[in-house]
Formats: structure tokens, sequence, C-alpha cells
């Protein structure tokens, strides 16, 4: 599903995969569609998406934050290409109901776009 590709600006390019999302400021592939969980999640910024897996992004350090469905332990993650901070990782719910949640990622709509295959 993965090729890794020197030739790219970013690491890792989708090239199975029939649709899939970009960040929208250097176009870096971030996720198939099919590991989209929801689309009912609020980011920081706005409306965002959850996923099983992403690909092209940075982790950074760990906290506590204090969400709309309680308390979460969550790393930022920011595309490795162009630095631009895109939501968060679920390391630790604190809360058994949002267990699920945990090891799953956040995109914020506002820094991806749609590419490849969509019939809108």
């Amino acid at each position: 599903m993965v090729k890794l590709s020197k030739s790219k600006t970013f690491q890792a390019y989708l090239t199975n995969c029939h649709r899939k999302y970009s960040c929208v400021h250097c176009r870096a592939h971030l996720a198939n569609h099919d590991e989209l969980i929801s689309k009912s999640f609020q980011g920081s910024q706005g409306r965002a998406y959850l996923f099983n897996a992403v690909v092209n992004v940075g982790c950074g350090p760990a906290e506590e934050r204090l969400l709309l469905t309680g308390l979460h332990a969550v790393a930022d993650i920011y595309c490795e290409n162009c630095n631009t901070t895109l939501g968060w990782k679920y390391e630790h719910a604190f809360e058994s109901s949002q267990k699920y949640k945990e090891g799953k990622y956040i995109i914020e709509v506002a820094h991806m776009i749609k590419d490849n295959g969509w019939e809108e």
C-alpha cells in the first residue's frame, strides 16, 4: 500500500489507493480513504476526521488535554514535508468509553484536501 520514494518531496507515497487525503499546504499524502473512521470529530480549529493510520506525519510529545469527550493524552502531529500542525494522535484515553481512540489520528479538515478518484 505504501511505496517509499526518494524522488518525491515526501517519504511515503500512497500508490495503490483510489481515494486519498493530502496536505492542503504542500500536497504530501496523508491518508488512504479506507483508513477513515469518522468525520464527526472536532479539532482545535474546526471539523476534523479520525483515521486509523496516516503517513508523512511526525509526532510531538504527548500531553494531557481536556477535550470535549474528556481527559486524553494526545500528541500533536505535523506534516513532515511542510511542518504544518495537522491535528493530533490519541496516545491514551482516561475514560473507558473513549479507549477506541487510542493509537488513532485526528486531522483537521482545514489542513487536508481530497486527491484522486473523488466523484463529487
